[in-house]
């Protein structure tokens, strides 16, 4: 297998785990049985694990830009604010398809107090509000309300709140409220992922 297959592999293996467990929570030794790969070429490929959660976040930094970005270079030209908001907002949701995806941003975020960690997630959150104000053109007002939603769209797929959905009339009720007619897309996704 060629080593830029085995890296991809570990960056996915690593962006689930992470994304479930949290930095402190994971190993490298989890991340290399998950990839199927022996952990010793695991450290060998990025070193310490910091320096591999941080090319996780990297990596899945870049694959929600990107998703942004193909969905704004897909919209009809002229199209208004609003209507921009509401394509990233639903291929953000449709991300929820990418396992680890949301859950991994999450756990970077609330591991600000590693110094490494912390400065890359600022930037990287940073960044996704450069991306919506500079590039989508979504005002200052409408980016609060939208990273504020996608905050409670990735603390209901890190507490597995769909999963809930069929059985908690409470957690299907929240569910609804939240997501409105995207709430059966937002389980099916979050099953899916799972």
């Amino acid at each position: 297998m060629p080593a830029a297959e085995r890296r991809a592999m570990i960056l996915d293996a690593a962006r689930d785990l992470f994304g479930r467990q949290g930095y402190h929570g994971t190993t490298t030794d989890q991340i290399a049985k998950a990839a199927g790969i022996s952990q010793p070429y695991v450290v060998r490929m990025f070193g310490a694990k910091e320096t591999l959660f941080l090319e996780v976040l990297d990596a899945t930094l870049a694959t929600l830009v990107d998703a942004w970005r193909e969905t704004l270079d897909g919209l009809p030209s002229g199209a208004d604010e609003h209507e921009r908001a509401r394509a990233i907002g639903e291929q953000f949701v449709d991300l929820a398809a990418t396992r680890g995806l949301h859950t991994m941003l999450l756990q970077a975020f609330v591991s600000g107090a590693e110094p490494a960690i912390g400065r890359a997630a600022r930037e990287g959150f940073l960044g996704i509000y450069r991306f919506l104000r500079d590039e989508a053109g979504i005002p200052d007002e409408q980016v609060q309300g939208f990273l504020g939603s996608g905050m409670i769209f990735s603390v209901m797929l890190a507490i597995d709140m769909p999963a809930r959905f069929d059985d908690d009339e409470d957690a299907a009720a929240l569910l609804r409220a939240t997501f409105g007619e995207k709430c059966m897309q937002v389980v099916a996704l979050a099953r899916a992922a799972a």
